[in-house]
């Protein structure tokens, strides 16, 4: 694929309402929405999204593909390689959940130690680590080894490398493992969604 079409969806007020796993359900099924947008963009239809038994996407017809979501946005898209991101709310986070996101020699790295430098190393972990298929678990052996600029950071995962891409959008921001050309859409969907 030369390019790939990251899709950020709006979740209706409505459904930002819900509570529990109605809420998780809900926005599990917009979050495949956004998957199978992010596809129809691409020319590329796909079959049933399965997880492994772990809860890794499993790729439908040689296609990859990742999902996020948050209270007020979902996201999802395809690649023809492993693929992965992560969407969050920039806001004020607890020096525990520094500590445990990142060690010295990673926030030596920022000219500022913030809450934004916090989220651009937390969510360019998870998009790394869900492109590989586990989950927080390999959190402390995923590393940032660069931060590129405000758009980009790479980072290491066993012995490869990963560049992210970043995206800022309405008090969030997104991570994507970067790719060559990267078209980011953020939509509202209407109530019918």
């Amino acid at each position: 694929m030369k390019v790939i079409y990251p899709i950020i969806l709006a979740v209706p007020e409505m459904d930002r309402l819900l509570r529990g796993r109605e809420k998780v359900l809900r926005l599990s099924d917009l979050a495949r929405r956004a998957v199978r947008l992010s596809a129809s963009y691409s020319g590329i239809e796909l079959g049933e999204l399965t997880k492994s038994p772990e809860g890794a996407p499993l790729p439908v017809g040689g296609y990859f593909w990742s999902l996020a979501h948050k209270t007020a946005y979902v996201a999802g898209v395809v690649a023809d390689c492993p693929i992965g991101m992560d969407i969050e709310k920039i806001r004020p986070c607890l020096p525990g959940l520094y500590r445990m996101t990142a060690d010295e020699t990673e926030w030596a790295l920022g000219e500022t130690v913030d809450d934004l430098l916090f989220f651009r190393y937390w969510t360019a972990k998870e998009a790394v680590l869900k492109s590989v298929g586990i989950g927080l678990s390999g959190l402390s052996r995923c590393r940032v080894i660069r931060i590129v600029d405000d758009y980009r950071l790479v980072l290491t995962y066993g012995h490869h490398e990963y560049s992210i891409a970043h995206f800022y959008f309405n008090g969030h921001i997104a991570a994507i493992i970067a790719h060559p050309d990267i078209r980011w859409a953020v939509q509202e969907m209407n109530a019918k969604f």
